[in-house]
């Protein structure tokens, strides 16, 4: 089957056809992508034998730190990168095509929460905004643009200017998205408490060393509090993934059509764990066509009998040692 054959069904994939879709691009990928080609064979796994979604191999996230993962041969027309540590190497994923990331995207979101049109957009995402190549900015730029809302915008550490125009939003009764890195979204909270009335409040987790870390439990208890509203979202996503899930309050994640997540054992890479229980978290992305779509995370987390999943933590490495012999024997 062709790239563009596939590309067409992943567009509309349904819950029903997702796993036979997943053993198409499987063939695909390991026929057009020589890093994952190179794995299959460290595994001893003939293509040709795997007839059961279950039984592909899903490849280390950290492979993304060293190779350039493509399906076929095309050119980048775009660059996405991990945020890391001085002198840390960070994951590269290429965009092949800018609009297949953008539809995948707000389908992705609008599935969920509506349309995007007439929306006012507000991105507090400082860590990301200061370095280049960020997804999630790309991502929010193109919400704002399909908004078409004039008070959409991004906002570095103008905390007044993005307190005032919440506050005339709420008096004019405009549907707002509030997006914003966790610990940008505290100092908001902290300095300029006030009631946001129906604006969807979302955050991307984490606080890149600037703050404590609370559980996400926590963290919207005080969003909660600042703001008076009803719940705080969540977004899942990462640099290796061209899809999104999103959790409506603090709780489960529910993916894109085109993203599945499923358990793996923590201390065997190769061997699933059930549903339920605390587990790693396999991600199968349709929408990495052109990359690779079948990765092993290092998420901690349960993954439920509806395909929605929590998050608890990271993965220690010191525990997954078949994962990283692999690693090594590929590097």
């Amino acid at each position: 089957m062709t790239r563009d054959q596939l590309a067409g069904r992943i567009a509309e994939v349904t819950p029903a056809g997702f796993g036979a879709l997943a053993l198409d691009v499987f063939r695909y990928q390991a026929a057009n992508n020589q890093i994952y080609a190179q794995y299959l064979e460290l595994l001893r796994v003939n293509p040709r034998t795997v007839h059961r979604r279950t039984d592909i191999p899903h490849l280390p996230i950290a492979l993304f730190k060293s190779y350039r993962l493509r399906s076929g041969d095309w050119q980048p027309v775009q660059t996405f990168t991990s945020s890391g540590t001085t002198g840390a190497a960070t994951s590269r994923h290429d965009l092949r095509d800018a609009d297949w990331y953008r539809d995948n995207a707000a389908r992705t979101f609008e599935r969920q929460y509506g349309p995007l049109r007439g929306r006012a957009v507000l991105a507090l995402l400082p860590a990301y905004l200061e370095r280049g190549g960020s997804s999630l900015v790309f991502m929010a730029r193109d919400f704002m643009d399909r908004s078409g809302h004039p008070d959409s915008g991004f906002f570095l550490d103008n905390l007044p200017e993005l307190a005032a125009r919440l506050a005339r939003l709420r008096e004019t009764r405009t549907p707002t998205l509030l997006l914003g890195v966790s610990f940008a979204l505290l100092e908001l909270a902290e300095r300029f408490p006030q009631p946001l009335g129906d604006a969807l409040v979302m955050e991307t987790g984490g606080m890149k060393g600037r703050r404590r870390e609370l559980t996400r439990r926590e963290l919207h208890a005080h969003l909660i509090g600042a703001f008076q509203v009803p719940a705080i979202h969540s977004e899942y996503g990462m640099t290796e993934l061209l899809s999104q899930a999103y959790a409506p309050a603090h709780g489960r994640f529910y993916p894109a059509p085109t993203l599945s997540v499923t358990p793996r054992d923590i201390t065997d890479p190769l061997c699933p764990a059930p549903r339920g229980r605390s587990a790693a978290l396999n991600l199968t992305d349709l929408a990495n066509l052109d990359t690779i779509s079948f990765i092993a995370s290092d998420d901690l987390g349960r993954v439920y009998a509806d395909d929605s999943f929590e998050v608890l933590g990271r993965l220690d490495h010191s525990d997954i040692r078949g994962c990283n012999l692999l690693v090594s024997a590929l590097a």
